[in-house]
């Protein structure tokens, strides 16, 4: 079996049945193979003691990767059309983020988000994490209005307004709040609001970028572009 990832929440040895299914089905896993289970918060080698269903595992070593960013950063982005969420979402968690909060805006399209797609962005966030090598799932939220977002200790804006860069106002070993619009951005009365709960405007440049590569582009100056 190549090198696998898998979630297996608590580390109990005992693997979810999605997990176990593309194991065994598609990886054709054997026992006595070795893969690494993390579970939000730790990471660990383990050997295939049993393919179930479910496949049981033991762990031979538990691990502490420094992959994280180490602060948390949180990336609040308004509902888009289409996929673009899940663009987002899975981008998002290959660049750091710990938590992803959905955000209705004046001039977002969608105005609500189903149930189904809520899990479906949390299984994107899932395999994103597992493909990245990160131990930490980001959190993906329901959405919620902008006026119900609350202050922040250090937080970033995209805005086409703006003159401050990222790189003169960002303190990396704070924990870190981005906003980003939909497309048309945001309406110049939320900006105002998001600057009174303690976010800053920044520039992404002098080109329009489209709302999902907005929130990719900020979030890559915080983390990647301060080598995190």
């Amino acid at each position: 079996m190549r090198p696998h990832r898998a979630f297996s929440p608590g580390l109990t040895g005992v693997l979810p049945l999605r997990e176990t299914r593309h194991l065994v089905e598609v990886l054709r896993a054997r026992v006595g193979d070795r893969f690494t289970v993390f579970d939000g918060e730790r990471e660990a080698l383990a050997e295939v003691v049993d393919l179930g269903p479910p496949l049981r595992y033991r762990v031979l070593e538990e691990r502490r990767p420094e992959r994280e960013v180490g602060v948390e950063v949180v990336l609040y982005v308004a509902l888009l059309k289409g996929d673009k969420l899940a663009e987002v979402v899975r981008a998002a968690t290959e660049l750091g983020a710990t938590r992803i909060q959905p955000l209705v805006t004046r001039h977002s399209v969608p105005k609500e988000m189903g149930e189904g797609k809520l899990r479906r962005l949390r299984a994107v966030a899932l395999e994103a994490a597992k493909q990245s090598g990160r131990v930490v799932v980001p959190e993906v939220l329901p959405p919620i209005p902008l006026k119900a977002v609350p202050q922040v200790a250090q937080g970033l804006v995209a805005h086409v307004g703006a003159t401050a860069r990222v790189r003169e106002v960002l303190d990396p070993e704070k924990p870190l709040a981005l906003a980003v619009g939909p497309e048309g951005g945001f309406a110049e009365e939320e900006v105002a609001l998001l600057e009174a709960r303690g976010f800053t405007p920044v520039s992404l440049g002098r080109r329009i970028l489209r709302a999902e590569t907005a929130a990719l582009a900020l979030l890559a100056l915080c983390t990647a572009g301060e080598g995190r």
